[in-house]
């Protein structure tokens, strides 16, 4: 298990509408077409049987549409893409791990219309918001849920439900302490807390699991604010411990903090930056690299990038591409940037996987120490042979498949 973002700031913007002097009314609002992104970290250690296994820096990166209104209600459609990288390592860029798309309806106070197929977002209905004005100090409680992905860890196929009980307080003003903008950080925002306690013995799963929790314990302590200017989430805190009892006679433990910060995503011209990107590498005449649209944003592939044989080791003539590729990557600060790895087809899957995931890591680490971005805004992908450009019987169409792909995000 891992610990993705809880969905407080998911799906939804939270107008804060004023009535009399002290109270105001949270209500949910949604605007259609809305495009924004949720960045979250996450800092954990595991336990197992109370013994400290390892630490682990979790990044989330959510991408969320608003795709729809009708009568109070929206539709979002959701990508949550999660990455991980070892804990006190400076510079060190996140390894891709997961990514997972879901579509669901939220109305004004914040329930969930969700298929069973859906593995995210992890925390459903919270906050639930009365239908009432609050005052500072107020509470209020509400039924939600957690929705895990037990498939790596237990084997367990389907999403699993464990029902939570949620303590509300809106507590009135107050300055964040998420890391990130220093603007956020210097204003004042309305602010509420959040919290439940996990007490569950589940019967064993109907799908799938080799071993399975039979007692689940925990707690979460949130912290939520909220933009009035903009009528949205601006930040989150989280203070997490949960404990798995298994089947077999073990118990896990995750305990750990998570922060998020909720950034609106500036439209991008896709097109006229490939073509400014396109003029930048004839200009610097950068060998072996093209410039593409795709969904995701706008890709700078570099075909046969060389490495030592058989290593993610750079030969020391490409480090000079690379501070070309940099020169043009400062261009669009905004921008998050992922890094891909291609192989062509040689040697097993499995270690063709490893060896694309750990060049792209090399080029991200060193793109990273020239300062173009800080590491937590940099995700490396390895994709092995699975999409190859070229024919890999020929050792023309190999040299295009060895490449690393450097994609500027739209969301």
């Amino acid at each position: 298990m891992k610990k993705i973002v809880a969905a407080i700031c998911v799906a939804g913007f939270f107008a804060i509408i004023p009535t009399n002097v002290g109270a105001e009314t949270f209500k949910y609002s949604y605007r259609n077409g809305e495009k924004y992104r949720i960045v979250s970290t996450v800092v954990e250690d595991v336990y197992i049987n109370r013994s400290l296994s390892h630490r682990a820096e979790i990044l989330n990166r959510i991408a969320v549409e608003v795709t729809g209104t009708e009568n109070g209600t929206a539709r979002h459609r959701a990508t949550f893409q999660t990455s991980e990288r070892s804990t006190g390592v400076r510079g060190a860029s996140f390894q891709w791990a997961r990514e997972y798309v879901s579509i669901f309806d939220r109305d004004a106070s914040g329930r969930y219309t969700i298929g069973k197929e859906y593995w995210m977002p992890v925390v459903r209905d919270v906050p639930i918001l009365p239908e009432k004005d609050l005052s500072p100090g107020e509470s209020w409680s509400a039924a939600g849920e957690e929705v895990h992905d037990f498939r790596d860890s237990f084997g367990i196929i389907e999403p699993y439900h464990i029902p939570i009980q949620v303590q509300y307080t809106y507590v009135g003003e107050r300055k964040p302490g998420v890391s990130g903008s220093e603007e956020i950080k210097s204003k004042n925002f309305p602010t509420f807390t959040v919290s439940y306690r996990i007490f569950d013995e589940p019967l064993p799963p109907q799908s799938g699991g080799k071993i399975w929790p039979v007692r689940i314990m925990g707690a979460s302590d949130q912290v939520v604010y909220w933009d009035r200017e903009f009528g949205r989430p601006a930040a989150y805190e989280e203070r997490f411990r949960i404990i798995f009892e298994l089947s077999n006679g073990l118990t896990v433990e995750y305990r750990g903090t998570a922060e998020a910060l909720i950034v609106e995503s500036t439209p991008m011209d896709r097109d006229k930056i490939a073509q400014d990107i396109a003029k930048d590498i004839k200009r610097l005449e950068i060998p072996d690299a093209g410039v593409r649209v795709t969904d995701e944003g706008v890709v700078i592939n570099l075909d046969d990038i060389r490495f030592q044989p058989d290593s993610a080791i750079l030969m020391q003539g490409e480090r000079a591409k690379l501070d070309q590729i940099a020169e043009i990557l400062q261009k669009y600060k905004e921008r998050d940037i992922q890094v891909g790895g291609h192989t062509a087809l040689a040697g097993t899957e499995e270690g063709r996987a490893k060896l694309s995931q750990e060049r792209a890591a090399a080029v991200a680490e060193y793109l990273i120490g020239k300062g173009i971005r800080e590491a937590d805004r940099v995700v490396v992908r390895g994709y092995g042979a699975t999409k190859p450009v070229a024919d890999n019987t020929t050792e023309e169409g190999k040299k295009k498949n060895r490449r690393v792909e450097i994609t500027l995000l739209e969301n």
